[in-house]
């Protein structure tokens, strides 16, 4: 009988587990018997993703970097110290292609800045999405001085740009960002909100995807709102009854005003589970400090002179941060929970939302977040034995693993539900 390799059951989680038999190879392909073979996780199958604005300037070898987005971005040198933060911890990034600071002169994007971003990151294992490739928001003030015809071929070109150029990198963009207020927004005059008026919802949905996957084919493409009420839920169904092929929702759930809680979310993820898509957590925040009033309707109108991380708040955040995640994770339909904000420094709106406080040092929330994504959800190396077949079970959050046994070694990825595999251990692979 082979023995089994796992971390403590807790049935919330038993759909996100490999229960794999593996037999071990030696480098001639013969099975090892009766071996002691050490496992260890090396990456999660799950996305647990975070924002990576922080480290454009990092990962293109400066010194300062100038910075475009109003939604996050920390120093050069703070990034230098939170880069073993994040990656001890994320599998996924969402880098900032906001068109208005991505293209500021019409013709001259920032293409090369965020392609060796996006490298930076993919070298290191981690996957990368875009975001976004249309929104009304940040879009170029250049645009307004085009008529509608001309504004919906500059989307067609941006999109197609970005997508093709960039496909070796970033294989997943949210494609459209915040539909549902698009056509009604008017905290300010933009081009993209003056051709949804023409084309509706449904048609800019189709107007963007269309372009991307013209670029290309095998791109994955997101829906991406805040607005969680039935209105995105009509826009879903109207997109996907027009034919129109999206690859996975996306939810915001941006917290300044506090938790919303297990029942709200529990309402939400059902409803939209609904539609058989994949659905991405995409924005996340939880705050440490005090909470934004809940009479404020649009989040961008609360501004503070000094919005600190306080002791209690950052126990509060830690508190919800874990219920948060765990409620998220059990739900078979989420496939990736992306938070907003590895620190406080440079935080969307300047709230303390961070995982880490703007000194560098780590705030309780990220402490139980790893608690959960590195401990709980995670096989750290253990030591087995192989039975007379050479096999061993593993039983574990899916993912990539590595097998060593004596000085030879080799990987080999488990996704979820029962599984049959193998492999071959080979010297000087580690």
């Amino acid at each position: 009988m082979s023995q089994t390799v796992e971390i403590s059951a807790d049935p919330r989680f038993a759909h996100r587990h490999t229960h794999a038999t593996v037999t071990v190879l030696d480098a001639a392909g013969q099975p090892l018997t009766g071996r002691d073979v050490q496992v260890e996780q090396t990456r999660h199958a799950f996305l647990f993703g975070n924002i990576g604005f922080d480290f454009v300037g990092l990962a293109n070898g400066l010194d300062t970097t100038p910075l475009y987005s109003p939604f996050g971005g920390a120093s050069v040198e703070t990034a230098r110290t939170l880069a073993p933060l994040w990656f001890d911890l994320f599998n996924q990034v969402t880098l900032p292609f906001y068109w208005r600071g991505f293209e500021p002169e019409r013709g001259a994007p920032d293409t090369d800045r965020l392609r060796r971003t996006a490298a930076w990151f993919a070298e290191r294992g981690v996957a990368v999405k875009g975001h976004p490739l249309l929104w009304h928001t940040m879009a170029p003030a250049w645009l307004l001085d085009l008529d509608d015809d001309d504004v919906e071929r500059e989307i067609r070109l941006r999109i197609g740009r970005e997508v093709s150029g960039l496909g070796d990198t970033v294989p997943t963009w949210d494609a459209i960002n915040e539909t549902v207020i698009m056509p009604v927004f008017d905290r300010e005059e933009n081009a993209v909100t003056r051709l949804a008026q023409r084309l509706g919802r449904v048609g800019m949905v189709r107007l963007a995807v269309d372009a991307a996957r013209e670029a290309d084919p095998s791109v994955t493409l997101l829906l991406n709102d805040f607005n969680l009420s039935a209105d995105y839920e009509r826009l879903v169904e109207e997109v996907l009854d027009a034919g129109v092929r999206i690859d996975a929702l996306g939810l915001q759930s941006h917290m300044h005003q506090g938790y919303r809680g297990e029942e709200y979310f529990a309402d939400a993820l059902d409803r939209f589970a609904r539609f058989g898509l994949p659905l991405h957590l995409t924005e996340n925040t939880l705050l440490s400090g005090d909470l934004m009033p809940a009479d404020v309707t649009d989040l961008n109108d609360h501004v503070v002179d000094s919005w600190p991380s306080m002791s209690e708040g950052e126990s509060r955040q830690a508190d919800e941060i874990v219920r948060h995640y765990g409620q998220l994770v059990a739900h078979p339909a989420v496939h990736a929970v992306n938070y907003w904000g590895l620190t406080d420094e440079g935080a969307w709106l300047g709230a303390p939302c961070g995982l880490v406080r703007a000194d560098g040092t780590p705030k309780p929330a990220y402490d139980a977040l790893r608690g959960l994504i590195k401990d709980a959800w995670w096989l750290h190396p253990t030591t087995t034995r192989t039975d007379e077949h050479g096999r061993i079970r593993v039983d574990a959050f899916a993912g990539d693993f590595r097998l060593t046994a004596g000085g030879d070694t080799g990987e080999l990825t488990l996704p979820a539900g029962a599984q049959a595999g193998s492999v071959t251990l080979a010297r000087g692979e580690r």
